[in-house]
């Protein structure tokens, strides 16, 4: 009997998400737009990537640029532009020695625990509850998702998950059988969670006690977009393996892992490895990205767009914002929903998150009044509609 599997028509792009109802083919700046020529605010921003927007003028310049001189070489060759892209970003982080260049930012979190199981020889890890650090096998050991897990226990390595933010439970650990501590500053998919400063340095001086590694994943908090250039200097802490994506290049796929000296040190060639990590276009990209940044005053406007969303929002079915810069939570209960849907179709786009009574903010750090305008406006009309 023959297989119904070979009758069924299946599209040839795997599906993977639940898409916008609309095609997008076009963008600029802090918008989107549809097969029609249709708008829309991105306060989605791509899942948190295009922090200088939509095909900014010097990022598209300097992609073109380099697409015209080389385009790929493997680490095999020493290529000036990726030791410059090097230089700039440990500059701009202001404490890391040295970075490893790869493509994403479950890749640059898989390398940054494997990092941690070769220095310290132990065999777990510390995590968070609500704490989503990617899919791949090592990231999977430390995100907190029971339906993402299931399928993969027997391949995870052990991993304590302790409440986010807990003082309490973080003195009753002992740090000495883990590896790795790893955390996001702020739990953005957990619903854009945050804790205080002292918490923190809690964490910072256990692991330095036990001689774990500290890892911070800022696939999502970094590049300007808490109004600094990574959680490190909003909460104070420096960790020993920070971890960077998404907002790196500006969309052209690209992950980082910043290593202190400490840990920098004690790593030897053949240790870390990737064939299209720090590929000259991707490096073209994260050097245009940093320029831009420092040019337009990035990190000062997000600051200055999360106050007016801030005090914009009051008033509304917004009960709270939560996060920081342009990383924001909008905690709207359980009329969230019916928010993203109105704001959507009044061409406004945000996201939700695992707390189904949020909705995150994560645009481009250049957003424009006109933008923020348009959203508070949004919501104070849902507002007035909703009992």
């Amino acid at each position: 009997m023959r297989s119904n599997v070979h009758t069924i028509s299946l599209p040839a792009l795997l599906p993977t998400y639940a898409a916008y109802p609309f095609p997008i083919l076009k963008g600029h700046g802090d918008r989107v737009f549809d097969d029609d020529g249709i708008a829309y605010w991105d306060f989605y921003g791509g899942h948190c990537v295009c922090a200088t927007g939509h095909c900014h003028p010097t990022v598209v310049d300097a992609i073109s640029a380099q697409a015209g001189e080389l385009i790929f070489y493997a680490t095999a060759a020493r290529i000036p532009l990726r030791d410059q892209a090097a230089h700039a970003l440990v500059e701009f982080a202001d404490g890391p020695a040295s970075v490893f260049f790869c493509n994403s930012g479950a890749e640059a979190v898989e390398n940054a625990l494997k990092v941690a199981l070769k220095l310290t020889g132990r065999k777990a890890f510390l995590a968070f509850e609500g704490s989503f650090h990617g899919r791949t096998l090592l990231a999977l050991s430390v995100t907190d998702d029971a339906n993402l897990r299931k399928d993969y226990e027997d391949f995870l390595v052990p991993t304590t998950f302790l409440p986010f933010g807990d003082m309490g439970a973080l003195d009753a650990v002992d740090f000495t059988t883990f590896a790795a501590v790893i955390l996001e500053p702020i739990q953005s998919m957990a619903g854009v969670k945050t804790t205080d400063m002292a918490w923190f340095q809690a964490v910072r001086t256990k692991c330095d006690t036990a001689g774990t590694i500290l890892i911070f994943d800022e696939v999502q908090t970094g590049f300007g977009r808490l109004g600094k250039p990574f959680a490190a200097h909003v909460y104070g802490v420096q960790s020993d393996i920070t971890t960077c994506a998404k907002s790196i290049a500006s969309g052209i796929p690209m992950g980082a892992l910043l290593l202190s000296g400490k840990v920098a040190s004690q790593l030897k060639p053949g240790d870390l490895g990737s064939t299209f990590g720090g590929g000259p276009i991707a490096c073209a990209a994260l050097l245009a990205t940093l320029s831009v940044i420092h040019s337009e005053g990035l990190m000062e406007r997000a600051q200055e767009a999360s106050r007016l969303i801030q005090s914009g929002s009051a008033g509304t079915v917004v009960s709270a914002v939560q996060g920081e810069g342009l990383l924001l939570g909008l905690r709207v209960g359980s009329q969230a929903g019916a928010l993203k849907k109105f704001l959507q179709s009044k061409r406004i786009l945000v996201g939700g998150s695992g707390d189904p009574g949020v909705l995150r903010l994560m645009p481009p750090l250049n957003l424009s009044d006109e933008a923020i305008q348009a959203l508070v406006d949004t919501i104070h009309e849902f507002s007035e509609k909703t009992p």
